[in-house]
């Protein structure tokens, strides 16, 4: 059996017996619903194809809303749009909260807790807070940064998407060469930064006067973004940029290659593991 699907089936708990037959409880009918791995079929629950389609309204409602003119025009409208999303997540929150224990690893005594303080579920509070908000006229800097945080929202369709999963899995899978080419860029940025310091720094004072001055410079040329504010005006200093300039090519293509490999050994593991649980199900 794919680990896959072993996984899915050991997320949900054992019926109840009532009357000498199995008998889902309430409980572990509305996990089946909301917890994407507990869904006996393919894809994803009704329930939760509309949980993800809510976030994608409130994330677009969260950024249109940064535009003066729609709320000075639509100002009530959005409240109550706000409203609307803040009190379905909020009920979606306390049902998740509540159904914790149907999976095994919040199981217990303390495993609501224990599920309060797992990252998922601190991501849906800390995206769900800022809606408390939507009353406050207040528009004081850390009041409009603080409901900004409702775009966190959209972490939250991590546990919908198996292509998020898919992605996850590959980065870690690489993590070590991911590493390794973060130590080199790191390492290229800082030696950059110290000759063009040394190339720079008496013709430039004011650009390449230290070495977090002239690290500017070596981090758009680099990424190879290069946006021509800063620039070395000496010979020496103008080999040293072309030289940098290439080397960026490559430390840009290095973890492209190592992603590019990982997501297509991730998407091949994942349509073997659909096959199976297609020949699984012929069975």
């Amino acid at each position: 059996m794919p680990a896959e699907r072993r996984s899915r089936d050991e997320s949900v708990a054992a019926p109840a017996v009532v009357g000498g037959s199995s008998v889902p409880t309430m409980r572990a009918r509305v996990h089946m619903h909301l917890e994407p791995a507990a869904w006996p079929h393919k894809g994803l629950s009704p329930v939760n194809k509309v949980l993800a389609a809510l976030i994608l309204l409130a994330v677009f409602f969260a950024v249109v809303e940064t535009e003066p003119i729609v709320v000075e025009r639509r100002g009530a409208a959005i409240l109550t749009i706000e409203a609307f999303f803040t009190i379905v997540f909020l009920v979606e929150y306390v049902l998740r909260v509540w159904i914790a224990p149907e999976k095994p690893a919040y199981a217990g005594r303390f495993g609501r807790l224990r599920y309060i303080v797992s990252v998922p579920a601190l991501i849906d509070l800390v995206a769900l807070l800022p809606g408390l908000f939507v009353f406050i006229g207040s528009e004081a800097f850390v009041v409009r940064l603080f409901r900004l945080l409702r775009i966190l929202r959209l972490a939250r369709l991590g546990r919908f998407s198996m292509a998020i999963h898919a992605i996850t899995d590959a980065m870690k899978s690489r993590q070590y060469e991911l590493l390794m080419s973060l130590t080199i860029a790191g390492i290229l940025l800082l030696i950059s930064s110290t000759l063009l310091y040394l190339i720079e720094g008496s013709a430039q004072p004011d650009r390449f006067g230290s070495i977090p001055r002239a690290m500017w410079w070596s981090v758009a040329t680099l990424t190879t973004v290069g946006y021509g504010d800063v620039y070395p005006v000496t010979p020496l200093g103008r080999i040293l940029a072309g030289l940098t300039a290439i080397t960026g090519i490559g430390l840009i293509a290095m973890p492209t290659g190592i992603l590019a490999a990982a997501f297509s050994d991730a998407i091949q593991t994942q349509r073997k593991e659909e096959r199976d649980d297609v020949k699984g199900d012929g069975r």
